[in-house]
């Protein structure tokens, strides 16, 4: 997590893997090869499929794909759609019958190869080029932890490596994948909406879907810079959320070489050898001196406005009786204090990650400083903000504009795990009546816009 800058930076080599989509795409720019006989029969056919669910449920994914692209696609980037014509393969790595796939899958692949796994592929004279691979096996495993919609979201993923093979692609390959997720999250919401004819999202299935996304992360300590990088979880989160509430408008204009990453490698051994968490009694110092040090310069340079930074305590169990006594997370107007919960919250919170613990406190800290604005705490939408304003003082402390202070690699992802896995608790953020998936999008939301989508003026 945060931590002092006076450390001597020394290179560090990751060792580390994750369960992910890796190497997904690959790709020749260009438009896809002449229409031809697909080896499949009807929208969304599957070679290799059988009766089982995850087939199902990536059949009517990738049918109803090609409805909502051969819209989009003329509509939004100008270019005709042709479906991928070398087909859609589901496999068994464990269980192949070489005689289903006489020419392997995607440009000839051999079906082992898909294993833990799924993948576009379009290459110049390679048998089923222009196609989309997956282990079936692997996505039956991630539905059966993460909701029956992530084989659609995967289905999602690699189609838009399809229609970046007719459109063109970005320079970088992190910037290739989280385009990809922002084409997906675009078609995700078409289906929320009720659009599509075959797959279904219920609002509620949103907060599993992105809790799937962490399982699809690299490594951490992964460099942006890396030949096949794709995201941190919050790159790649984000990016979906974009694209979920921006449109496919949002993914061609905003995935260009000025896009911000979070992503990066570690920049001290010792760093890297704790994987980026500071032990919690340096946490807690690295928080109660960043958040004063931060909302100082907002009041002093952006709202030339007096700030009295409030006191930050923890409490065992009960919280102070200025407030709710059922409370975590808690900030007391009268008495200029936020306090936090060191027995029911911060623990299990900061097994998730130092900064989950920094994103909690950093909440009701926000609620602080607006209330010294004159901005009721107690206001409906005072939450939702105060979520907001925790991304913007994290995008701060990203870019090293909070003195003493930096992120490590993985932090942020710790964000989104903290706003999805304690932040809908009631004696969290409950109060705000919002799900994961929306209080995500907000810190997303400061992150990247700053205070000014937060409702602070200034």
């Amino acid at each position: 997590m945060l931590r002092p800058l006076r450390r001597r930076l020394l290179p560090a080599v990751l060792a580390a893997t994750t369960l992910g989509l890796t190497g997904c795409a690959t790709i020749v720019i260009g438009q896809p090869e002449a229409q031809r006989d697909r080896p499949s029969s009807g929208p969304g056919a599957v070679v290799g499929a059988t009766g089982e669910e995850v087939d199902q449920l990536a059949g009517d994914a990738l049918a109803d794909l090609e409805d909502y692209w051969s819209v989009q696609l003329p509509d939004v980037f100008g270019t005709e759609f042709v479906p991928p014509q070398g087909g859609y393969f589901s496999v068994d790595p464990g269980d192949v019958d070489p005689a289903e796939y006489p020419e392997g899958v995607g440009c000839g692949s051999d079906p082992a190869e898909v294993e833990n796994n799924a993948f576009y592929c379009q290459a110049q004279n390679a048998p089923n080029s222009d196609s989309i691979t997956y282990d079936r096996a692997f996505l039956g495993e991630l539905a059966g932890e993460f909701g029956r919609f992530i084989p659609a979201l995967v289905m999602a993923h690699e189609f838009g490596h399809a229609m970046q093979a007719r459109v063109g692609l970005p320079d970088a390959s992190i910037a290739v994948e989280t385009q990809a997720d922002c084409l997906a999250g675009s078609w995700t919401r078409w289906v929320a909406d009720g659009d599509a004819e075959r797959s279904q999202l219920r609002e509620p299935e949103l907060d599993e879907l992105l809790l799937g996304y962490f399982q699809l992360r690299d490594p951490v300590g992964t460099s942006s810079a890396a030949e096949s990088a794709h995201g941190s979880y919050f790159d790649r989160a984000s990016a979906f959320q974009e694209g979920f509430d921006d449109g496919p408008t949002a993914c061609r204009d905003n995935f260009g070489p000025e896009r911000v990453f979070t992503q990066g490698p570690f920049t001290s051994d010792e760093d890297f050898r704790q994987q980026g968490n500071a032990p919690y009694a340096d946490l807690i110092g690295y928080v109660e001196a960043s958040l004063p040090a931060f909302w100082q310069r907002v009041f002093t340079e952006l709202l030339d406005e007096p700030f009295d930074p409030p006191a930050i305590e923890a409490f065992d169990g009960t919280a102070p009786d200025c407030a709710p006594d059922d409370r975590d997370l808690v900030y007391c107007e009268e008495r200029n204090l936020v306090g936090y919960d060191e027995q029911d919250l911060t623990p299990g919170a900061y097994e998730l990650g130092d900064y989950a613990v920094a994103t909690g406190i950093a909440v009701p800290y926000a609620l602080a400083a607006r209330s010294q604005l004159g901005l009721d705490p107690a206001d409906p939408d005072a939450l939702r903000s105060a979520v907001c304003l925790a991304g913007w003082y994290s995008a701060a402390v990203t870019s090293g504009e909070v003195p003493g202070v930096l992120i490590s690699p993985g932090d942020l992802d710790e964000s989104v795990l903290f706003l999805l896995v304690y932040g809908v608790e009631d004696d969290v953020l409950g109060a705000a009546d919002l799900s994961g998936f929306q209080l995500v999008d907000l810190f997303r939301t400061g992150f990247v816009e700053g205070g000014s989508a937060c409702g602070l003026a200034g």
